[in-house]
């Protein structure tokens, strides 16, 4: 029976195809199969479709207007406030839209990297070389995960993403409570993320982290597996620069725990 679908009457769908007009095509010298043969694979731009180099290409670039962001942050602290409350509605708006926009993230971004310059110059003036520190553990901790991840080592599963999951709720319920708490006070500011329970729960918050970066990666590979779209390369640039900044984060609380 015949589909009522008109997509199905493009030759792409026939049974005869492309093979029924071979007969229309032009004789091909060897010379020019060989040219045809050594040209270079077409890119993302070309394809419209997700590539990692593209998307990397992405990342760089959202990674770019987040440092530049936490130079303004670093030298212009009082624009903290604002800056992470844009950052606060942003993440939100992306969160939930079905396609992404690249202004957006940028925006995101920027104002997060207010926010991160920020609050990494109130740490590095309360612990000198907090900042310094915390950066290389963010960058060992990417690494060897990216190493392990592209060597086929760590995955994820369908019972981990459950235990992830519970894991982020019970985070950010405690989260909320601590900032209460930080707010009135308690534990100089910091709440109960002090002493031997703050590492406690600074460990469990980089190892969510660290398998939030894992999802990240296998969205971006299972991405370009199933040649998703282009634009969707930023959604994965996103989950990657979010990871990043709550791991850092993370660790520069760390650092400071520890060296007190």
């Amino acid at each position: 029976m015949a589909s009522n679908n008109p997509a199905f009457g493009r030759p792409e769908f026939s049974n005869r195809g492309y093979a029924g007009r071979v007969q229309d095509l032009p004789d091909v010298s060897p010379d020019t199969l060989d040219q045809m043969y050594n040209r270079p694979a077409a890119s993302s731009v070309e394809t419209d479709r997700m590539t990692v180099e593209d998307t990397l290409a992405k990342t760089a670039l959202a990674f770019v207007v987040l440092l530049a962001g936490a130079a303004v942050g670093w030298f212009v602290p009082q624009l903290m406030l604002p800056a992470v409350l844009v950052a606060l509605v942003l993440g939100i708006v992306n969160a939930f839209k079905k396609i992404p926009s690249p202004a957006l993230i940028l925006g995101y971004a920027a104002t997060q990297g207010i926010g991160v310059g920020a609050i990494s110059r109130f740490f590095e003036s309360a612990y000198a070389g907090a900042v310094v520190q915390a950066l290389l553990a963010t960058v060992i901790v990417i690494g060897v995960t990216l190493a392990l991840f592209m060597n086929g080592k760590i995955r994820t599963s369908p019972k981990l993403n459950k235990i992830f999951f519970i894991g982020m709720i019970s985070y950010a319920v405690f989260s909320l409570v601590n900032l209460g708490l930080g707010l009135f006070g308690v534990g100089g500011g910091f709440g109960l993320r002090t002493g031997f329970l703050g590492i406690v729960i600074g460990l469990i918050a980089i190892a969510l982290a660290t398998y939030s970066l894992v999802m990240d990666f296998e969205f971006i590979q299972q991405g370009v597996r199933n040649r998703a779209p282009r634009i969707y390369g930023w959604t994965g640039a996103y989950g990657v620069l979010v990871t990043v900044v709550w791991m850092y984060l993370e660790l520069l609380r760390l650092v400071a725990i520890f060296r007190e």
